[in-house]
């Protein structure tokens, strides 16, 4: 068995980390997203700028309880996820956190990654005095919301709609984890 586990990033991190997000994007937004938008996000130079931002994530962050988590399976990074205090104006963000992405490679999906970035994210919210950890997901983004489902979460009847050219719908979930 491949060592697995959950740790912070580091800047040598950004470029797995970024062609992640855009790996798992193409496979997991495909039907979700108007196409020029997913193609715009994913392109080449958007790589670079996710790049850049997930460097500074992973050293400069916004506070120190913001973090970004980097799922490894033999030393090769596989996943991760970002967090830090929720921002939505009817949230109480030293109580309540957001789960700003989580993301797995599409060729390392339903190994355990996602699972163990969750824990490790719900743990260290814990310890920084969370209790509510909230996301933003896609409306119609059945394999996200089956995941956090079967984990705890679930609507907390809060939606918005983005405007990508279209109206894309998304609602947020919440869980408990206080433990």
């Amino acid at each position: 068995m491949a060592d697995v586990g959950v740790r912070p990033a580091r800047r040598a991190d950004a470029a797995a980390v970024a062609g992640v997000q855009v790996r798992a994007w193409r496979q997991g937004y495909r039907d979700l997203l108007p196409a020029d938008v997913l193609a715009e996000v994913t392109a080449p130079a958007a790589l670079e700028v996710w790049r850049d931002r997930w460097a500074d994530a992973a050293t400069a962050p916004p506070s120190p309880r913001h973090r970004l988590l980097v799922a490894v399976a033999s030393d090769l990074v596989v996943g991760f996820a970002a967090h830090g205090p929720a921002e939505d104006p009817d949230l109480a963000p030293e109580r309540t956190a957001e789960l700003i992405t989580l993301l797995v490679d599409p060729p390392h999906t339903r190994a355990g990654h996602g699972s163990r970035l969750l824990a490790a994210t719900a743990d260290l919210l814990r310890e920084d005095g969370f209790d509510t950890l909230i996301t933003w997901v896609f409306e119609d983004d059945e394999v996200t919301r089956t995941f956090l489902g079967s984990a705890g979460w679930a609507p907390d009847g809060t939606s918005r709609t983005l405007d990508m050219g279209e109206p894309v719908r998304q609602i947020r979930l919440h869980t408990d984890i206080s433990g």
